[in-house]
Parts: structure tokens; sequence; C-alpha cells
């Protein structure tokens, strides 16, 4: 090199992209990791406040379950904000079971990239 000249090598350069290469193969894998579990902790907390909207209209109405979602939404105040019975949020899909004498609801993983698990939560709040 000439003196006064400034600048990275080429050596230099492609040192400093390996680097780079080698922290975001560490570094993907984990984001996507913590993506999904975050997927499965909004579907299982979605389906505890389904249940528990559930349950609290049932002890409001001398034991009978609802058999339908607007029975929880649309009361005054309502049971539940949002209708997610057939929704799809955050890779999940959520369809509902619901009959007087109680319900089923499950939510479904839409692709391995935003969940790996199938949830359910029945009558009681059982949640597997």
């Amino acid at each position: 090199m000439r003196r006064g000249q400034k600048g990275f090598t080429l050596v230099e350069i492609m040192i400093v992209v390996a680097i780079i290469a080698l922290l975001a193969a560490i570094a993907i894998p984990n984001l996507l990791r913590a993506k999904v579990s975050a997927n499965e902790a909004l579907a299982q907390s979605t389906l505890k406040t389904l249940s528990t909207s559930i349950e609290t209209y049932t002890t409001a109405n001398n034991g009978l379950y609802p058999n339908a979602e607007n029975l929880l939404t649309g009361a005054t105040p309502p049971y539940l904000n949002t209708a997610y019975c057939g929704l799809s949020l955050s890779g999940y899909t959520y369809a509902c079971t619901l009959a007087t004498g109680g319900y089923t609801i499950v939510a479904t993983n839409n692709s391995t990239s935003t969940g790996t698990r199938t949830f359910t939560v029945t009558t009681g709040g059982i949640l597997r």
C-alpha cells in the first residue's frame, strides 16, 4: 500500500462478513424458536380467556353453558370482547363446540413455523 492510503483490505472485510454470518447462524434459529413459543403461549392464554368467560357466563345463568359465542360477546357488559371461534390468530385457528351442557375449544396450529402443538380446553377449564 502507498503511504497515506486508508481503507480496509479484502481479507479484513471477508473476516467481518464471516463473523456476521456466524452470529446470524446462531441467532436466527433462536429467534424462530422464541416466536413459536410466543405463539403457543398466546394460544394457551386465549383458550383460558375463552374458558373463563364461558364459566363466568355459566355461573350467572344457573349452570347453563352458552350454546353460541354471541351470547358471550353480545351481553352487556360482554363476557368476551372478541369473537375467537373460527378466528385465525398468530398462527392458530380456534374451533369452538358450544352446548348448554358444556364446551370444547381447540386451538390448531396452521404450520410448524407458527407452533408445534395443538391445545384443547374443555368444560371446567381443563387445558390439554
